[in-house]
C-alpha cells in the first residue's frame, strides 16, 4: 500500500476590481462570460457544465494541449445574488483526485467597485498538489477575471 497523507490549508485572497457587484457577479454565474476567464489561455478548449444554482453543480475538463485531463467538479451550496458564492470543490488529474476545498467568494461595494474576497480551505492529498501552487493558479485566474471586467472603451 502507498503512502497516503493529507495537507490541510487556508488562502484568502482580496481583489478590487472597477466594476459593479452585479457585474462581479454575473462573472461567475453567466456561463459564456465565466468561460472568458475561468481557464488558463494556453489549455486546450475545455469540456464544460455549468448549472449555477444552490445544489447546481460545475465541471470543467481541461488541460495543456498535449497534457493531462484536469477536472475542477464542484457543487454549490450557497449563492446570494451580488453577495457571495460558496461552493466545495475537487481538483482531479485524469482520474486521480489532487484535492477536496470549500471556496467562498464575497463581494462587497466598494465605491464605484467592488472588492472581492475569495477564501479557498484545502485538503490537499498525496502531495500531489500543494496550496501555494493553488494559491497561485487562482491569483492567475482572478486577474483573467479583471481582463473581462475591464471598462470597454468605445469611442472609436
Amino acid at each position: 500500500m502507498s503512502d497516503r497523507s493529507v495537507t490541510h490549508a487556508t488562502f484568502a485572497i482580496e481583489r478590487h476590481y472597477d466594476a459593479s457587484p452585479a457585474r462581479v457577479f454575473a462573472a461567475f454565474a453567466d456561463p459564456a462570460l465565466k468561460a472568458r476567464w475561468f481557464r488558463h489561455p494556453e489549455e486546450r478548449e475545455p469540456e464544460i457544465e455549468f448549472d449555477f444554482r444552490v445544489g447546481g453543480r460545475e465541471t470543467n475538463r481541461g488541460g495543456p494541449p498535449d497534457g493531462p485531463t484536469y477536472i475542477f467538479d464542484a457543487r454549490y451550496y450557497d449563492i446570494v445574488p451580488q453577495q457571495r458564492i460558496i461552493y466545495a470543490y475537487e481538483m482531479y488529474r485524469e482520474t486521480t483526485r489532487l484535492s477536496v476545498s470549500l471556496a467562498t467568494i464575497e463581494l462587497l461595494p466598494a465605491g464605484n467597485g467592488t472588492q472581492l474576497i475569495f477564501t479557498e480551505q484545502g485538503a490537499f492529498l498525496d502531495g500531489l498538489d500543494a496550496a501555494k501552487e493553488r494559491e497561485h493558479g487562482t491569483r492567475e485566474l482572478l486577474e483573467a477575471l479583471a481582463t473581462v471586467l475591464a471598462p470597454v472603451d468605445d469611442r472609436g
